[in-house]
């Protein structure tokens, strides 16, 4: 046998099951190039062996994921090596981030160390790091409209102590690290000689700076009391309010402003001072069942019946039951001034109640040919909305059950009404003045605003048609009863409709869970002013009366808070407080008489009472918990 390993033929035969490696100069399989496994770094030595490595084919560009899926559950045991394998799997790498730059590699394979450093020449670095597009999702007046992403800026609560808080301690800061440079002192002349006889050059010689005489460079001597600078360093220190004296930590112009006195801020209660439950009260966002009427009572829809609520004593009555006529109550509005109640249907019943008396005064049994989401008084003008796409005018006091004018500018239901003088406040005669301006919102996205009295911008509205902000007219309109404008901004159901009492011809709209903004126009040359977004769906709109502040309930969210009551400070639009207690969307909202409370009402079945605005006289309001309905 041993003859046979030295013969040429054993030679030749350990040759063939030898395997070749780097340094043999014999190697023909030199010339192959290695596979490197762009994970770990190192080659594979065979191809029996399971392997992470990620090929050619792997990293072309097709977009699949084989080589991801290839992927162990749980890093390698260091120091692990296989059988028939000659290489080492070393430490555990960042598996995800080595695959995607092996995803992005081109034709020729990187090795990569122990450490990621992100290779921004190949790959797209928004699709691998996964980022959004700046301003992807939002809106942008100049742009269509579309759904705002969640990266918007959404206004937060404005804490008023935090802010003036805030603004002292970086006023301090400022003076304190950045203080004003002091004056410094300036330095004193030497006075000209004036002596005789002396000549223009020995006076010229004498006003140029000398070195002193005086052998003693360093005098120690007490400040001098007769220096008349009042800055100077002498001066300054017989002040008993100088710095050098002084044992507060900031300086003085700080302390100034620390112990100055403060504007006092009003503060906003963030729970309800009464709840109130109302059982079957509708969780539908296109109905008006809550309303406040100018003689302190409150009137509620709940189910088939209508509940009157009195304020200064929380007494409770019945108002009527729709029940043998199975019908249901789906909107409710008190006329501005008086105790007359109208109550709309879902059949399309319209009811005049007196709530003194308890006692209906008329009825329009065909009113409307489907429920009335929506009712608005002017003084003796009663306008309802309908499902069926129009706007009813009727005069209570005729004996006729016909409407005197009828209105037809929305293509789907009308879901929000507001007269320019139903907020009882100056200046709330809106464009047209006397309150004769009527503004409706419906479930095609859009805002018209009417007069009564004929519209001015009939012929041109009916000329232009609808398009664009101001566009007059719809195809099946009679003309003449085109709406002085109608805008197309919001891209949701506008329901949420309030005039300012405080600026005349001023509106305010809010949209539903697709537009989440809120927007003012002048309706005097049909123009926007702003536009607010909320980041949720905007269910209803009205202004203070002691304030120039705004009242918005909310519905669907697209962010953390939801069904939350807001307060916005008008024209700045920053969020006076944020008030939080329903657990579904706040559909309701109506305000006392007075203008301090608010009533908002809710899926949950419930009324909560808030002290959003400071009233005249200050008192405590008594009791807390309270129902509506019931037997």
């Amino acid at each position: 046998m041993s003859g046979l390993k030295n013969s040429p033929f054993g030679k030749r035969l350990r040759a063939s099951h030898r395997e070749p490696t780097d340094d043999d100069p014999s190697n023909t399989s030199s010339t192959t190039p290695k596979r490197i496994n762009p994970i770990f770094g190192v080659s594979s030595a065979t191809s029996s062996t399971p392997s992470l490595m990620l090929d050619e084919s792997s990293h072309l560009g097709e977009g699949s994921s084989s080589g991801v899926g290839a992927m162990p559950d749980s890093p390698v045991r260091h120091g692990l090596k296989k059988k028939g394998s000659t290489s080492t799997f070393g430490g555990a790498l960042g598996m995800g981030m080595s695959i995607g730059m092996g995803l992005g590699m081109g034709g020729r394979a990187k090795e990569y160390g122990d450490r990621f450093v992100p290779s921004k020449d190949s790959g797209d670095m928004r699709t691998s790091y996964h980022l959004m597009e700046e301003g992807g999702g939002g809106y942008g007046f100049g742009g269509g409209p579309g759904t705002p992403g969640k990266s918007r800026i959404i206004p937060s609560e404005s804490d008023a102590l935090k802010e003036q808080a805030n603004a002292i301690f970086n006023s301090i800061l400022h003076t304190e690290v950045t203080p004003p440079s002091p004056r410094r002192p300036v330095s004193p002349t030497r006075p000209l000689p004036t002596a005789s006889g002396s000549g223009s050059g020995s006076s010229a010689t004498a006003a140029l700076p000398s070195t002193p005489t005086r052998r003693r460079l360093f005098t120690y001597s007490s400040p001098s009391r007769t220096s008349s600078n009042p800055n100077s360093p002498s001066r300054r220190l017989d002040t008993p309010t100088a710095p050098a004296y002084s044992m507060s930590p900031v300086r003085e112009e700080s302390r100034q402003l620390l112990e100055s006195p403060r504007r006092k801020l009003r503060s906003v209660c963030k729970t309800p001072y009464r709840v109130l439950d109302a059982p079957e009260l509708a969780d539908d966002f296109y109905l008006n069942l809550v309303d406040w009427s100018s003689t302190n009572v409150l009137g509620v829809g709940l189910g088939s019946c209508v509940y009157l609520w009195t304020a200064h004593n929380a007494a409770v009555s019945k108002l009527c039951d729709l029940a043998p006529s199975h019908d249901t109550v789906s909107s409710v509005s008190w006329v501005q001034k008086g105790s007359t109640l109208a109550v709309g249907t879902l059949a399309g019943r319209l009811h005049i109640y007196d709530a003194q008396t308890l006692q209906l005064q008329r009825t329009y049994p065909q009113a409307h040919t489907q429920r009335i989401g929506a009712l608005a008084w002017n003084t003796h003008v009663l306008s309802s909305g309908s499902r069926d796409r129009t706007v009813h005018h009727r005069d209570v006091r005729e004996q006729g059950l016909r409407p005197f004018k009828r209105c037809a500018g929305h293509r789907q239901e009308v879901c929000g009404l507001k007269w320019s003088g139903e907020g009882g406040g100056a200046g709330g005669g809106g464009a047209s003045g006397g309150g004769a301006t009527l503004a409706s919102g419906g479930n095609d996205n859009k805002v018209c605003i009417w007069d009564l009295r004929g519209s001015r911008r009939a012929a041109a509205g009916a000329n232009s048609g609808a398009g664009g902000v101001g566009g007059g007219g719809v195809g099946d309109e009679v003309p003449g009863d085109a709406p002085l404008w109608k805008f197309h901004e919001h891209t949701a159901a506008v329901k949420a409709l309030a005039w300012d009492p405080h600026v005349g011809g001023v509106l305010a709209t809010g949209g539903g869970t697709q537009d989440k903004h809120i927007r003012f126009w002048n309706v005097i040359n049909g123009s926007m002013l702003h536009g607010l977004d909320t980041g949720s769906q905007v269910c209803n709109l009205i202004w203070s009366l002691t304030s120039h502040e705004l009242v918005s309930t909310h519905g669907f969210s697209s962010t953390t808070a939801q069904n939350q009551i807001c307060i916005w400070k008008y024209p700045a639009l920053s969020m006076v407080a944020s008030l939080t207690g329903h657990t579904n969307r706040v559909l309701y909202l109506a305000m006392s008489p007075d203008g301090e409370t608010i009533v908002t009402g809710a899926g949950d079945e419930t009324l909560r009472f808030w002290n959003a605005f400071p009233g005249k006289v200050g008192g405590v309001k008594g009791g807390r918990v309270g129902w509506i309905g019931g037997g």
